[in-house]
């Protein structure tokens, strides 16, 4: 058993306020995490995460709008699309203020949306219309943004470590 899984709470407390923090939720961890200046990989990826979320609530408000005000096929879809899709909006635009904060919790979200994103990128290239454009600008952004954010520079700034590289690991 390793000599993290034996402390005591006590013990655990006396360590982190000796400076020697055993995991990035400690406050030394988070106030190591965002010295220095915020990586330019971590900033495109809340300014595409941003972009994806004011998409979605354009996109939401037009349909809304649509169903309220014009004459839709089915109004009632309209209003429930309209309103799903600014609620959805919610994720990348949490996602972009927390990695813009630094914030290690948001890359989860960040990606999610990326991955949700994919599907749609390939249903709007099936299309016959203006709708491939969209497709293919989303598929641009959910795949550049993917890659931003499983950057290792993007994952040291938010503290984020990988499977086996905990600070105690090692003892």
């Amino acid at each position: 058993m390793s000599a993290e899984q034996n402390s005591t709470p006590e013990t655990r407390q006396a360590r982190d306020t000796a400076g020697t923090p055993e995991t990035a939720e400690t406050p030394q961890a988070a106030g190591a995490a965002q010295q220095g200046p915020r990586p330019v990989r971590l900033t495109a990826a809340a300014a595409l995460a941003a972009l994806e979320g004011l998409a979605l609530v354009a996109g939401g408000a037009w349909m809304l709008v649509e169903g309220l005000a014009g004459d839709p096929d089915d109004r009632q879809s309209a209003v429930t699309g309209g309103i799903t899709l600014i609620v959805l909006a919610l994720l990348p635009l949490l996602a972009a203020r927390g990695l813009l904060g630094r914030r290690g919790w948001s890359r989860g979200p960040a990606v999610i949306t990326q991955i949700m994103a994919l599907p749609v990128a390939y249903n709007l290239l099936q299309a016959d219309s203006m709708a491939i454009w969209a497709g293919i600008a989303l598929a641009v952004v959910a795949v550049a943004a993917l890659v931003l954010l499983v950057n290792p520079a993007t994952t040291q700034a938010l503290g984020i470590k990988g499977p086996g590289r905990s600070q105690g690991a090692g003892e």
